[in-house]
Order: structure tokens, then sequence, then C-alpha cells
């Protein structure tokens, strides 16, 4: 289920998620909800846990992710379910069209801060596969820190 009041939701988002695909026609019945992981490699292997109890034998998966998410959890998935054949999909955005009333840029880029310095102390703790970092990447990174785009960030990191 995650921490829900970090994220400012009432509900998991897999609870969230299943409600639009049933808006959208998805029976009920059809759908499968992880609601207790906190993080995305156990989102990866409480899924994996779910299809087996429930007796599905998957020869693919697509995780869905939001667009600044995708290395991340490709390098997650790596690790945690290496044998299993992904998609990754997120839609195709520019950034500016990510900002919504509820996610100003200001709060984006704080998402986006910790979503990264994630891809590297994930890879250091074994959680994800090691990833290499553009200098102008870590660059841009330790400026926006200075600059007090920490809100996200881990206090280890």
């Amino acid at each position: 289920m995650g921490d829900l009041l970090s994220t400012g939701w009432e509900k998991p988002e897999a609870d969230m998620y299943a409600e639009v695909a049933e808006r959208r026609g998805v029976p009920p019945e059809r759908i499968l909800r992880e609601t207790e992981s906190t993080n995305t490699s156990q989102n990866l292997e409480f899924s994996r846990a779910l299809l087996e109890r429930v007796g599905i034998r998957a020869r693919s998966i697509v995780i869905a992710v939001k667009p600044f998410m995708q290395r991340r959890v490709w390098a997650t998935h790596a690790v945690v379910w290496p044998n299993m054949q992904a998609t990754l999909a997120s839609p195709q955005m520019t950034l500016e069209e990510y900002f919504t009333e509820d996610l100003d840029p200001h709060k984006i880029v704080n998402i986006m801060m910790g979503d990264l310095q994630r891809v590297w102390v994930y890879g250091r703790k074994g959680w994800s596969a090691p990833q290499v970092i553009p200098e102008e990447v870590t660059r841009a990174y330790e400026r926006l820190k200075r600059l007090g785009f920490t809100r996200h960030l881990l206090a280890e990191g």
C-alpha cells in the first residue's frame, strides 16, 4: 500500500488504477490488485507472487510507469524479475505537458530529483542494476539540489 500520506492519496494506487480500468470497460473480476508494496522492487516481487498465487503463468508483462521512471524501473526489473520478458509503457509527452494544476513544475522537479537519486542509490544497494549516469546529468542534479529541489531525496544519497 505504501505511505499514502506522502503521496497525498487516500487509497493505494492499485485501487486508483483499477477504477480507471473499470471505467474504461475492464470487468472488475479480471483485475488483480497488488496493494502492499511500498517501492518498485516490492511491486514487482509482490505482483509476481500474486500471479503465482492465482495460478497465472505469464509469458510477458507490461510495466506502466511515469515517463521519468523508465530507467529506474527497467534497472529494477533486471534484478527482481530478470527472466520475465517485459515491456515498459508510459505516455509520450514533453515535460511541459506533464505539468498540471496538481503537478506544478516545482513538485515535478522534486519528484524527478528523488527518482534520479534512487537510480544510483538502489544500484549501490543491489536493488536494481547499476546505471552509468552521464556527467551532465550529475551536474544538473547537483545544481538543482543546491537550488533546494530536495523534498523527495533520500537522506542517504
